[in-house]
């Protein structure tokens, strides 16, 4: 009861800038400064237990609004906050980029059982749909890895309108969820799964300058039309045959390709927050802690 939520946050955020390696390491630092630490707004060191019950406890849905009123507030007082132009070929479009994929957080197996994913490991899956003008997330869903990245697909992409682009990793397939984003309006791009059958309606003249092989339009098991894009990429320095799929059918082979590549971006972003917001080193064994944590990174790196 005397531990704030102000201090729960304050001191969540100071172990993500500090890099505390655990909840005695935190609560000592905090302690011996306890002096300076008032003067942010009265902010006071917890104790081992309390700390580890607020995480516990308090809902980290406080973490999650924090933050979009964070970002609220700072687009208010400056309207070009995180916005930037798109680079080389993506400059032409005029809808919204949206870059989607999940990253894997490992736990300890045998004091988190909770989050089993594999034989003897456990971990959580943190899925990101991120805007790839301001390269901020738009909406984040963190839950136990052992669920199929499909299975969120729709929950991710819900908040999505007509001329939008989302961008997301095979993972993601599901042809019925493709079906409704197009009813809707919204372009997708994807890699095609090994094995994917499908009918063909037309192939197309491929683009000069692009290293295109196939350039077809498509129809998916579920009626859905589509175009199948067979290119070659270069991945470390060698090229590798890839196969596309999206259902816009008007715009260059080299568009598509540009809007894949695109999402290395949404890598970048999570390899920054596990490094340089430490989100690999986590200091709660709770579900609702790990919310805390990631939320409280998203809003240092915010």
């Amino acid at each position: 009861r005397t531990f704030t939520h102000w201090s729960h946050v304050v001191a969540l955020i100071f172990s993500k800038f500090t890099h505390c390696f655990g909840l005695n390491n935190l609560c000592d630092i905090l302690g011996q400064f306890s002096g300076p630490l008032s003067t942010i707004r009265g902010a006071v060191p917890p104790r081992r237990n309390t700390l580890s019950h607020a995480n516990r406890e308090r809902p980290a849905a406080i973490a999650q609004w924090l933050f979009y009123e964070v970002l609220d507030h700072l687009r208010s007082i400056s309207s070009g906050f995180g916005v930037r132009k798109y680079p080389g070929r993506l400059k032409g479009l005029k809808g919204a980029i949206h870059l989607m994929d999940s990253t894997v957080i490992e736990l300890v197996a045998n004091c988190m059982p909770w989050g089993s994913h594999r034989r003897r490991k456990a971990a959580v899956k943190c899925h990101t749909r991120l805007n790839f003008q301001s390269l901020l997330p738009g909406y984040v869903v963190v839950d136990v890895a052992r669920e199929h990245d499909n299975l969120r697909a729709r929950e991710l992409c819900a908040g999505l309108k007509s001329g939008e682009i989302v961008v997301m990793d095979r993972g993601y397939v599901d042809f019925e969820h493709f079906k409704d984003l197009s009813a809707r309006g919204v372009v997708w791009v994807t890699r095609a799964k090994e094995g994917m059958k499908y009918d063909l309606l037309d192939s197309k003249p491929l683009d000069e300058g692009a290293k295109v092989l196939v350039n077809e339009w498509i129809v998916l098991g579920n009626g859905c039309q589509a175009r199948r894009i067979v290119a070659m990429v270069e991945v470390d320095g060698e090229e590798r045959e890839m196969v596309f799929l999206t259902n816009q059918l008007e715009w260059a082979s080299a568009t598509i390709l540009s809007l894949y590549k695109a999402r290395w971006e949404i890598e970048m972003f999570f390899k920054e927050l596990k490094q340089t917001c430490k989100l690999c080193d986590l200091m709660s064994y709770s579900a609702n802690g790990i919310r805390w944590e990631v939320w409280t990174a998203l809003l240092v790196q915010l």
